[in-house]
C-alpha cells in the first residue's frame, strides 16, 4: 500500500490504494484511474474551480483569489500547469462534442458569422489570435436608414466561440470544419459580418456558404473612412468635415453601395481641388472593394445586423480582457489554450464541457 495527496475542493485528502508491478518494471495504480486522479493528483471538481480562478485573473491572483474564498491551497504553477491541461481538452471539445453542435442547431433566430483578431504578447513576438463566432440571432423590429443608430438589437439566442493562432488559410480550414461539425451546409442562409480586411473576405469566398450567404462590411468601419475623406478635404478641426462624412453616410444607408459609389464617382469628376479629389478617389476604391457588402437599408428593414459589434467585443473581453492581462507574455500553445477556456464561458458551454470531463 502506498499513500497520495490528492487536492481538492476542500482540502488535501491521503488517499492510500495498491500498487502493481510487473517483472518489466512498469508499477500501476489502478484505483488511480478509476478515481480520475491523474498526475496532477488534483479532484475533477478542483480542477473546475482552479481553471474558472485561472482563467479570470492572472495565474498568481487566481492562487491567492482561491485561497481567500474557498480556502484551496495551490500555486501559481499548479494553476498554470491545470489551465494548460484544460484547456487542451477544452479546444478538443468544443471542435467535436455533440453539445457544442446542439448549442446553435437548437436556438431560434439567423445565423451570423464574424471573425477578428487582436494581438496578443508570445515568446515569439506579437502574434494576432484569430476569434471567430458562429451565431443565431432573432431579428429586431424593421427600421429606416436614418435610426440605424438608436436600435436595440436582441441579443444572441445562442453563439459558439473558437479561436486560434494561425496563418489566413488555417483559420479558414477552421472556419470550415466548424460549419461543418454545426450542420451548416453549403446553401445555408447566414450572414458574415467583418471589417474590411482583406484576409476575411478572401477565406469567406473560400470557405464559407455562398449561394444565401450575405456578406456585410462593418458599418462603423465604413464610417471611419468617410470620416477620413471627410478630414482630408476640409481639415480635421473643420465643422464642414463631420457635416460632410455624415450627409455622406447618410446617402450611403438611404442607397447602398453600388448607387452610392456611382454617385461619388460624378462627385469625384466635378471636383476641381486636386486634394480634395485625391480623397474621394481613395474613399471610392476602398468602396468599391466592398461594394456588394453594404446593403445596409435592405438589412435595416428586415431587422438585421449591420455591424461587427459583437466580435469586436469579443476580441475584447473573451481575449484580450485575459491574455493580454499584467502585460502577460504567452508560449503560443498556451495562449491558444487559454483562448479555449475564455470561449468555453462565452459560449455558455462551460457547464457542459465540465458534465463531459465527469462522465
Amino acid at each position: 500500500m502506498r499513500s497520495r495527496n490528492l487536492l481538492t475542493i476542500v482540502g488535501d485528502i491521503v488517499v492510500p490504494r495498491r500498487y502493481f508491478a510487473c517483472s518489466c518494471g512498469c508499477t500501476d495504480a489502478p484505483m488511480d484511474g478509476w478515481a480520475g486522479i491523474g498526475p496532477r493528483t488534483v479532484s475533477d471538481h478542483a480542477r473546475r474551480v482552479i481553471v474558472l480562478a485561472g482563467s479570470t485573473w492572472s495565474f498568481e491572483q487566481a492562487a491567492d483569489k482561491l485561497q481567500e474564498l474557498c480556502h484551496l491551497k495551490t500555486s501559481n504553477d499548479t494553476v498554470r500547469a491545470v489551465c494548460d491541461e484544460e484547456g487542451q481538452r477544452a479546444g478538443q471539445w468544443i471542435k467535436r462534442d455533440e453539445e457544442s453542435r446542439e448549442k446553435i442547431v437548437e436556438a431560434s433566430g439567423e445565423l451570423e458569422f464574424s471573425s477578428d483578431g487582436t494581438s496578443v504578447n508570445t515568446t515569439e513576438g506579437w502574434r494576432e489570435m484569430r476569434l471567430s463566432v458562429l451565431s443565431k440571432r432573432e431579428s429586431a423590429d424593421p427600421a429606416e436608414p436614418e435610426q440605424w443608430e438608436e436600435r436595440v438589437l436582441p441579443p444572441p439566442t445562442a453563439r459558439l466561440a473558437w479561436t486560434v493562432i494561425a496563418d489566413c488559410e488555417k483559420v479558414g480550414a477552421g472556419w470550415k470544419r466548424m460549419l461543418d461539425h454545426v450542420g451548416v451546409g453549403k446553401d445555408a442562409a447566414l450572414s458574415v459580418i467583418a471589417d474590411g480586411a482583406k484576409w476575411i473576405w478572401d477565406q469567406a469566398g473560400k470557405r464559407l456558404p455562398g449561394a444565401n450567404a450575405q456578406w456585410v462590411v462593418d458599418v462603423y468601419h465604413v464610417s471611419q473612412h468617410l470620416h477620413q475623406c471627410g478630414k482630408a478635404m476640409f481639415g480635421e478641426s473643420n465643422p464642414q468635415s463631420k457635416a460632410w462624412s455624415e450627409k455622406q453616410l447618410q446617402r450611403l444607408m438611404e442607397m447602398s453601395g453600388p448607387k452610392y459609389i456611382e454617385e461619388l464617382s460624378g462627385m469625384i469628376r466635378t471636383e476641381a481641388e486636386s486634394p480634395k479629389r485625391t480623397a474621394m478617389e481613395q474613399l471610392s476604391k476602398y468602396l468599391s472593394e466592398n461594394r456588394d457588402r453594404m446593403w445596409y437599408r435592405q438589412r435595416l428593414a428586415a431587422g438585421r445586423p449591420i455591424g461587427s459589434g459583437l466580435i469586436e467585443g469579443g476580441c475584447k473581453n473573451v481575449i484580450g480582457a485575459r491574455l493580454k492581462l499584467n502585460s502577460a507574455r504567452w508560449r503560443r500553445h498556451r495562449a491558444e489554450r487559454m483562448g479555449h477556456l475564455r470561449c468555453l464561458q462565452y459560449s455558455d458551454l462551460w457547464d457542459g464541457f465540465w458534465r463531459s470531463r465527469a462522465a
